[in-house]
């Protein structure tokens, strides 16, 4: 019984963490932390805190990584970890944590348009796994619209009683307050960049079935990449300077404990339970930073961000049935296909 309800509690840990993430990042960048700097930062102590992971764990299953293999995990990390970060950082900077947060539950519907768009998957829109798809997709690019073009009517709830002293100075001296179109934007751009990075590292599994070493290798390149783009970004060494507590704070949650250990939470509830149990939990997020939001940074709460979030997480969950239906229809096709293969080579 522990074995089936241990990976529920891990998801909801990772959550946790995540929610953090986003409360204590918008923090530092609200103090004045540069958002390619915070990434920078984090990349770097998240390569080096999930590295040992991955020569311990991995160490007798870890297959050779070939120039083709390194390759991929080069793009994967450009998208995935650099491109990723960067614009959610960006995006986060001129947002709200919760508007963040509901627009990253258009992943799996924004994987797959792309991925029918590169042909990479059929849409099938005759079968009732295909419309779900589809209608989720477009459920969820409704739902994201909503969010962000539309914050007029505000819903009345009670202040929050908890006063975090620190968190409203940093909210009173922040030019960034509030929500701007670009901000969602860049949240969507974000999404955009993860979920090509998906369908490439889809392939990469197959290759190199290592996650905890592909996800360390690719920290480490992306904590290059997001180091020499910080570094042009902001050359004043100023900028770079981890004395304010919420800075560092900021940079080591993130790096540690959400990019690496939180990762590697989520890669081994993946390995028992599979990628749509993973998937299922995304609304969690989004339900905790909301709290937190209120909670302790004040944040109001409006009507459209509200709706739109529940079109999203709808949108999301009907994407999700739909590719777990065609999984399952196209299960037995599979297996019959690898059956005649064997049975050719036997005859052979």
């Amino acid at each position: 019984m522990l074995g089936d309800f241990l990976p529920c509690l891990v998801m909801v840990l990772v959550h946790l963490c995540y929610a953090g993430m986003n409360i204590t990042s918008k923090l530092a960048m609200e103090s004045g932390m540069k958002p390619l700097v915070l990434d920078a930062y984090c990349q770097i102590f998240s390569a080096i805190t999930i590295t040992p992971f991955a020569f311990f764990l991995e160490r007798k299953t870890r297959p050779r990584i070939t120039m083709p293999i390194l390759f991929r995990l080069f793009l994967c990390s450009i998208t995935g970890a650099t491109a990723n970060q960067v614009f959610y950082f960006l995006g986060l900077k001129d947002s709200t944590a919760t508007i963040s947060c509901a627009l990253k539950n258009v992943l799996p519907a924004t994987t797959f348009v792309i991925a029918a768009l590169c042909r990479l998957e059929d849409v099938r829109i005759k079968t009732a796994a295909g419309k779900a798809k589809v209608i989720g997709t477009i459920v969820c690019v409704g739902g994201s619209m909503l969010v962000s073009f539309y914050h007029g009517h505000t819903i009345d709830i009670t202040e929050s009683s908890i006063h975090w002293i620190y968190a409203e100075h940093m909210a009173a001296s922040s030019s960034g307050n509030g929500t701007s179109f670009l901000g969602t934007f860049l949240v969507i751009v974000s999404c955009v960049a993860w979920a090509i990075s998906l369908i490439i590292q889809e392939r990469l599994e197959k290759k190199c079935p290592a996650p905890y070493t592909t996800t360390a290798v690719m920290c480490f390149i992306a904590s290059i990449e997001c180091t020499v783009i910080g570094f042009i970004s902001e050359n004043k060494i100023s900028e770079w300077s981890l004395r304010s507590g919420i800075r560092l704070v900021a940079s080591l949650y993130t790096g540690i404990v959400c990019n690496a250990l939180a990762s590697c939470l989520t890669i081994w509830s993946q390995k028992k339970k599979g990628p749509l149990f993973v998937s299922v939990f995304s609304p969690l997020l989004l339900v905790i930073v909301a709290i937190l939001s209120w909670a302790l940074l004040h944040e109001k709460l409006f009507v459209e961000t509200l709706v739109g979030s529940v079109l999203i997480v709808a949108g999301l969950y009907a994407v999700l049935w739909g590719k777990n239906a065609e999984t399952k229809q196209l299960k037995p096709m599979e297996e019959m296909e690898r059956q005649k293969a064997d049975d050719l080579e036997l005859a052979n």
